[in-house]
């Protein structure tokens, strides 16, 4: 009987990870392994396939694609790997292929470390397969919320590590890295901050700069910094670009860090966060821009946001603010002339009962005069209060804040500080199971379940720890959004109407009750401020009227 001629393809593969690991998983070390084992069985090797820095929880790798490819078209039968963990961390990706793929196209899968080799199928081994999937997947899963913790933790100690420092700076040579501004760029984002204040557009700022040849924040990484990419003399200004420079609070000197995360551990897609979950550390570096060139720019920016527009062009200064007390609906306006023809009247009602009746939700009718002189009414209460005891209104406040803050957080601490030791039970817990099924001490059904139920548990785990440390971080940037409230509102404390622009600052919502003829009690108007100062001010308010 012919001799069967093996054909190998050698699969490394590190990620950024394993590189911390040091040699033992290094590409020369698994190198050396897979060649000498190749050599020793007599197998011929065809090519070798690298992933350097891929994680192994994704197949959309290209050198595994192209391993995979080969393997599918005849042009290799075997495929050699330093372990299981090599190939791939996705545990049901992992068993489809030596399942499943593999046999149907005859490939041999040999994993050298784990002693799996598909031609040899009975061996003990290969029953433990499964669970080295599942181990690896849930090692996989565990790293990535350590990195995750890091990241975390150099964030909220004010380290800068971004890849490359915005334009504008540079990074810093002290420990934290901290940014220093950039002489031959910072001048380039003042003009851009002071052109838009002026009135220029963002596409108008684009095409000033491109015709004077200054270098893009793309061509000057190109240029100085040896970025890969695009030729560098299709790196141009544009209008994005200088959006989000406008829009870019490094530039007043606050470090914003964790903006951008990953679908999750398997998945790697960046994705952008709500602001409400970065983490911020304020006053961190020199600014380029000074606060008073950024409000007028923030100003401008708001005034320009684009409302829901009549037919007629009109934008009503509370349009998007207004929400119903009893379904949680936004208010739509519309609009009717007076009975002589000569006044168009807008009024708002509740966008629930105006598309379905009352069967869902009832009238909540308000003209948009009276909703408007009741919120002007509100805001130069407030800043008249704020004018005539600043100081002790921001002490007030900073003590109803920090009674607020202590009670939340101590018990935010408690539920964190549990939650934090329970994923670590879960993670020894896991090891144990794992451990005990390599002893035969444990069936291997009985082994999986374990893992995937305490795996499961971890990651809801996760979930919860993180907004747990969103509400605590919270409590930090009170005070800095206090005194930019109290900032803008003792602008409008004169202010003879209601405009847009005030509303961007000041409101986060208006709920409006329900007419009292429906509902049989007094309507009730809930303004909502942005910082919850107004507490303070209306409790204030409320004992001095007593």
């Amino acid at each position: 009987m012919k001799q069967k001629t093996y054909i190998a393809g050698l699969y490394y593969r590190l990620s950024q990870e394993d590189e911390r690991q040091g040699e033992s998983v290094s590409i020369d070390n698994q190198r050396t392994m897979l060649r000498k084992y190749a050599e020793e069985h007599g197998f011929e090797i065809y090519d070798e396939y690298i992933d350097d820095g891929v994680s192994g929880t994704t197949f959309q790798r290209p050198e595994v694609q192209r391993l995979l490819d080969d393997a599918k078209t005849g042009v290799i039968n075997t495929i050699i790997v330093k372990d299981l963990s090599r190939f791939g961390r996705n545990y049901i990706e992992v068993g489809q292929y030596v399942d499943y793929v593999f046999p149907a196209f005859g490939i041999r899968f040999i994993a050298i470390q784990d002693n799996v080799d598909t031609e040899n199928r009975d061996s003990n081994a290969m029953e433990m397969m499964p669970i080295m999937n599942v181990f690896n997947e849930w090692h996989a899963a565990n790293t990535s919320k350590k990195i995750r913790a890091v990241r975390r933790s150099n964030a909220l100690a004010g380290i800068y590590s971004a890849k490359k420092a915005t334009y504008g700076y540079l990074k810093g040579t002290d420990k934290k890295r901290t940014p220093v501004i950039d002489e031959e760029t910072a001048p380039v984002v003042r003009r851009i901050f002071e052109l838009y204040a002026a009135g220029t557009s963002p596409k108008n700022i684009a095409d000033i700069l491109n015709a004077e040849n200054i270098p893009s924040p793309g061509k000057l990484a190109y240029e100085r910094l040896g970025h890969k990419g695009r030729p560098n003399e299709m790196r141009l200004w544009c209008e994005v670009s200088i959006r989000f420079m406008l829009n870019n609070i490094m530039y007043i000197g606050h470090l914003p860090m964790l903006q951008e995360t990953t679908v999750s551990y398997k998945n790697h897609k960046r994705q952008a966060k709500d602001r409400s979950d970065w983490v911020i550390t304020y006053n961190n570096h020199e600014p380029i821009i000074s606060q008073e060139l950024w409000d007028r720019v923030q100003e401008r920016q708001k005034h320009m946001a684009q409302g829901r527009k009549t037919r007629s062009g009109y934008i009503h200064p509370l349009s998007g603010f207004l929400v119903c007390a009893d379904c949680g609906s936004k208010l739509k306006m519309s609009g009717h002339s007076n009975k002589a023809k000569t006044e168009y009247q807008y009024h708002f009602n509740c966008g629930l009962h105006l598309r379905y009746g009352k069967t869902l939700c009832f009238s909540h009718y308000i003209p948009a005069k009276d909703i408007e002189a009741i919120v002007l009414n509100d805001i130069r209460t407030m800043a008249q209060r704020i004018v005539l005891d600043e100081k002790t209104i921001r002490e007030d406040f900073i003590r109803h804040n920090a009674d607020l803050a202590d009670k939340a957080g101590k018990t935010a601490k408690k539920e964190l500080q549990g939650k934090r030791k329970r994923t670590e039970e879960l993670s020894r817990l896991m090891q144990v199971a794992y451990e005990d099924r390599l002893k035969s001490k444990m069936p291997e059904d009985i082994c999986i379940s374990f893992i995937q139920k305490y795996s499961e548990e971890q990651k809801r785990l996760e979930t919860e720890i993180a907004e747990l440390e969103g509400k605590l971080a919270e409590t930090e940037n009170t005070m800095q959004s206090a005194d930019e409230f109290i900032r803008n509102i003792k602008k409008y404390l004169d202010a003879p109407e209601l405009t847009r622009e005030m509303c961007y600052e000041l409101l986060d919502c208006v709920v409006v009750g329900g007419l009292p003829k429906i509902t049989g009690k007094e309507r009730v108007i809930d303004i909502v401020y942005k910082v919850d100062i107004a507490s303070v001010l209306r409790y204030k308010l409320n004992n001095t009227n007593n």
